[in-house]
């Protein structure tokens, strides 16, 4: 059961849900306006997400996208408030516009490898039968940053890319010290063997590792991440990084080094990450 969760009076945000890939939805309040976090993966989504902001007496008055992927846009219609997108998403939402998302479209498209089966499953079941998807085309686009003032607390609004989507971004409330990173840190699901690079990897970590944050959201996580386990979690990507650069990609040299670095066995979560480095390299 999905449920809207009141984190501060400024920061509300709604749970994922694993097998229709529902992401988590946000809402920063503040004195003025509120602005939402992304639109989820339809118009029931969204219907809900609304639904339950309205109880708690909250409306949004902006609607920010963290990137393009369906499961971020497909409730754009059911919003009706003002939508601000990083330009990369602004044009990947005009592409999208021209597909079909019918059953054999989907299944045409993941037999060429331009959509995960895992993804078309997904909108098969938390869609049906009602395929009638509308996505507007935002009409607020930023290129690099974009900071808005809603009245006591701030949103910084940054494009950072990474692995998982070219137009990722990140929005960080300063005031709240809370970084809510959409799906950038996921690996690329859409090449041939799923992979982070080296470099993209290290780029988006530094860039992380300057916001002071106490509180982080990833959207497919049921429960944020503490500062330390965000921290945790930045330090192994970064050394696996390293590692993968300097074995030239050689699995076994690359655990057997992170455990003797870690001092202990890897976790089955750790080895994952690894292989992604591997296939990536």
């Amino acid at each position: 059961m999905q449920k809207l969760v009141k984190l501060s009076e400024r920061f509300l945000y709604l749970t994922p849900v694993q097998k229709t890939d529902r992401p988590v939805l946000a809402a920063v309040v503040g004195d003025q306006q509120t602005l939402l976090i992304d639109a989820g993966n339809s118009v029931n989504h969204a219907k809900l997400f609304q639904e339950q902001l309205a109880n708690q007496g909250v409306k949004g008055d902006y609607l920010v996208l963290t990137h393009s992927d369906w499961d971020h846009v497909f409730g754009l219609n059911e919003i009706k408030s003002p939508v601000i997108a990083q330009q990369k998403t602004a044009e990947n939402l005009k592409k999208m516009q021209t597909l079909s998302w019918e059953d054999s479209s989907l299944d045409e498209r993941v037999e060429a490898g331009t959509e995960i089966p895992f993804c078309a499953d997904a909108i098969k079941l938390e869609l049906g039968n009602e395929r009638d998807i509308v996505i507007p085309i935002p009409q607020l686009i930023f290129d690099k940053t974009l900071q808005i003032n809603l009245g006591g607390v701030t949103c910084m609004i940054e494009h950072v890319g990474g692995d998982h989507a070219e137009d990722s971004t990140i929005i960080y409330l300063p005031e709240e010290k809370v970084l809510f990173l959409g799906d950038c840190l996921y690996a690329n699901l859409y090449a041939e063997k799923w992979n982070y690079t080296v470099e993209k990897s290290l780029q988006l970590v530094q860039k992380l590792e300057s916001f002071e944050a106490e509180t982080i959201f990833l959207s497919h996580h049921q429960s944020p991440l503490t500062k330390e386990e965000f921290q945790k979690q930045l330090s192994f990507m970064k050394l696996s990084a390293q590692l993968t650069k300097k074995h030239k990609g050689n699995k076994q040299n690359i655990e057997q080094e992170l455990s003797q670095v870690l001092a202990r066995v890897l976790s089955g979560e750790e080895l994952e990450t690894v292989e992604f480095y591997v296939n990536g390299f």
